[in-house]
């Protein structure tokens, strides 16, 4: 499955029914949550069956589309199902409890509720929220595709605009021929990935790059917003939502420099070797490093590696995800292990003589795990699948 994101065009009055949509859906989903916390044995039907009660209820929630109702109804599902089988699983620390949503910016729709346009270049919503008919701009054809490959629909809100996202049932192998090549990747803060054979990408950091004019839009904005109007409860000025606007769209394309630089990346990683060996980075856990937070985040690991495995399973090549210990710290040459901090950036082996940078070594070092993990090829990050496929 493949998702295809396309910025859609509309009236005020439009962007304001897809706003209404959100807000419903947002609604469904809490009192979803509310009914599996007051009652015991509930299950996903139950959830389902639920939806029709508040339709009953309540007007506005009728108006929404019965089946983007039970989107809504299923993401609270998915929140409660993550909760069960942390707890079975028995992970350490806290198991995330389903919290009610404050800000949703998205709502979904399955089979019904919608229809694309004869040339496909517009999508026409029927249910009574009054969002019509909207154009579509994008760069991707849905003439390719049956209708009945097209599962969801995903309106999503963000700083720039809105967006229509199709999630479109397809097979997205493809055969390519071998390359004889295989490689092993270290990521760091210094070079965002050197491998075995020496090659290096310095890391982009985005984030520091643009973090003093992100600052300054900060500033900006806190300087527009009245305390007085929030312990009033009163909504604040146009000026202040502006400002906030401009410092969301700063931060919008960080995010998207970062996701297309990891996304260009990791293809070239696939398109180059048969079998990609990584270290399986516990991110969640190293972000907790107060020294380090920042680079961390900046650095997108987990993007990184979320792209390789999806352009992995695409083009039939071994990913391997190997455990990090003492990778960095073993002799790639004679394997005797030589203790250094971060801050020793060249390992030097008192045993063998052995001189190399520290990611690099720490990268054939990887490669040699991943050859000799069989049980581990093809291990992703979020399950059997990456999440682009499931």
């Amino acid at each position: 499955m493949i998702v295809y994101e396309f910025k859609v065009k509309g009236k005020d009055k439009q962007y304001q029914a897809i706003d209404e949509a959100i807000r419903t859906s947002q609604f469904i989903q809490n009192k979803c949550l509310r009914y599996w916390m007051d009652n015991k044995d509930v299950g996903r039907y139950d959830l389902n069956k639920y939806c029709a009660v508040l339709a009953s209820e309540f007007p506005f929630a009728d108006d929404l589309n019965s089946m983007a109702r039970q989107s809504a109804a299923e993401r609270s599902w998915s929140a409660i199902a993550r909760f069960h089988d942390n707890c079975k699983k028995k992970i350490k620390g806290k198991k995330g409890f389903p919290k009610f949503k404050k800000n949703c910016r998205s709502v979904e729709y399955k089979s019904t509720g919608w229809k694309l346009s004869v040339n496909r270049k517009a999508i026409t919503f029927s249910d009574k929220k009054g969002i019509g008919t909207l154009k579509l701009k994008g760069t991707y054809d849905l003439n390719y595709y049956d209708i009945k490959q097209i599962k969801r629909v995903r309106l999503v809100r963000r700083a720039d605009g809105y967006y229509a996202q199709f999630a479109i049932d397809i097979n997205v192998r493809i055969e390519t021929q071998p390359t004889n090549q295989v490689v092993g990747i270290d990521l760091g803060l210094k070079y965002f990935i050197a491998d075995n054979k020496g090659n290096i990408e310095p890391s982009p950091q985005f984030y520091r790059k643009s973090e003093k004019q992100l600052n300054r839009a900060n500033r900006k904005k806190s300087k527009k917003f009245s305390l007085a109007k929030r312990k009033a409860k009163q909504r604040q000025s146009n000026n202040y939502h502006k400002a906030r606007n401009r410092y969301a769209r700063k931060h919008l394309k960080v995010s998207r420099q970062r996701k297309e630089y990891c996304k260009r990346l990791a293809y070239s990683v696939i398109q180059s070797n048969d079998l990609v060996a990584y270290e399986d980075l516990n991110v969640k856990g190293l972000v907790k490093n107060r020294h380090l937070a920042k680079s961390i985040s900046d650095a997108g690991w987990y993007t990184f590696r979320s792209w390789l495995e999806y352009f992995g399973h695409k083009y039939r090549k071994a990913t391997v995800a190997v455990p990090p210990h003492n990778t960095s710290q073993d002799c790639s040459n004679c394997g005797s292990k030589v203790r250094k901090s971060l801050s020793t950036r060249t390992h030097v082996c008192p045993h063998c003589g052995y001189v190399e940078d520290r990611d690099i070594n720490a990268a054939i070092n990887i490669l040699r795990l991943g050859l000799s993990t069989v049980g581990h090829t093809g291990t992703y990050a979020t399950g059997d699948l990456p999440r682009h496929l499931l």
